[in-house]
């Protein structure tokens, strides 16, 4: 499993400085461009961005961010985490991809969800009861635009096409393309269904409760014919130089938007107790890079995926110390979790 891939998302999380002010949503988006420079030259594989329409998030459109990291780059593979197709059409997606992918020579990649958050519905003019819907249709119109052919397709909730030939074209002839699954068996049946690869949001929980999902997509895309790709996974944490300094500076703005999440869906406020208890025994990687590097390993080893993202932001966290997690999960981590997977085989 040496060839596991390793990368880093973040929804642009507006941070403070080290004086505790909060950044503006401009100057969060040029950090955001400042860690992705530096996880370049560290050697991280991938760097996902998602789409949020929040105040606590700062990135609205990925592409635009990851066009102006691709200009400053040139190696990290540059990807949505995720880009909500529901609500969004299909063909501006490609092309608005295709684009950061001439930009980046062939660095892009999108993963298309449903959204777990769903402010851009009623933003963009879309209903929600169409939830399921939108996707299933707009994935499917997407799947049929990655042939880069001319495409002839027929809907009922976006106007059809007609021999339509979308530009501009990538230069591989394929704009790498994943589903982002937060645990919903139909959802991941669908994704083997169009032989794409699967993301896996596993936020909370033991990992291994995630391994039927996997067996799942494997067993799906041999029944349909068609390609089981590696899955990956992708989950929050934070790296800094001990684990108590880690589980410091992590949990009062973690528990600042968890609870603020919380409270639209109807969570209980989390409890520190319950914040270490996810740390010791869920999908929470926080801790040294030691720490983080063995938990990590041993997720990647129990559900046998080929990625492993790690969604470093989550909340405020100072600037210095997000910096600092970036340095250490791309100087440390990484090499770390490679020397235990191969010392396991």
């Amino acid at each position: 499993m040496t060839d596991v891939e390793f990368g880093l998302d973040t929804f642009g999380d507006v941070p403070e400085d080290d004086a505790g002010r909060p950044l503006s949503p401009a100057a969060a988006i040029r950090q955001v461009v400042e860690e992705a420079v530096l996880a370049d030259e560290l050697g991280v594989d991938v760097l996902a961005l998602g789409e949020h329409h929040r105040p606590e998030y700062a990135i609205s459109t990925p592409e635009t961010v990851l066009a102006g990291i691709a200009t400053r780059t040139s190696r990290i593979r540059l990807s949505s985490g995720v880009t909500v197709l529901s609500s969004d059409d299909p063909v501006r997606v490609f092309q608005r991809f295709a684009t950061v992918d001439a930009l980046s020579n062939g660095r892009a990649e999108v993963i298309l969800g449903r959204g777990s958050f769903t402010e851009s519905f009623p933003l963009f003019g879309y209903d929600l009861s169409d939830y399921d819907a939108l996707f299933e249709e707009k994935l499917d119109l997407f799947v049929r635009l990655l042939d880069e052919k001319p495409v002839t397709w027929h809907g009922t909730l976006r106007p059809p096409l007609e021999d339509a030939d979308v530009h501009p074209k990538t230069e591989s002839g394929r704009l790498s393309t994943w589903v982002g699954v937060g645990g919903s068996p139909q959802s991941v049946i669908r994704t083997a269904r169009h032989g794409l690869p699967l993301m896996l949001a596993i936020i909370g929980g033991p990992p291994g409760r995630f391994a039927p999902y996997v067996d799942l997509y494997r067993k799906a895309a041999a029944q349909f014919g068609t390609t089981a790709h590696p899955v990956g996974m992708h989950s929050p944490g934070f790296v800094a130089d001990t684990d108590e300094q880690a589980r410091e500076v992590f949990w009062p703005h973690y528990r600042v938007i968890r609870d603020r999440i919380g409270a639209l869906r109807g969570w209980a406020p989390i409890r520190r107790e319950e914040y270490d208890r996810e740390i010791e025994h869920g999908s929470l990687y926080i801790g040294s890079p030691e720490t983080v590097a063995r938990k990590i390993a041993r997720a990647v080893a129990e559900l046998g995926v080929g990625r492993f993202d790690l969604i470093y932001t989550a909340g405020a966290q100072p600037v210095s110390a997000r910096r600092r997690a970036v340095e250490l999960y791309g100087a440390k981590v990484i090499p770390m979790v490679r020397d235990l997977l191969a010392a396991a085989e």
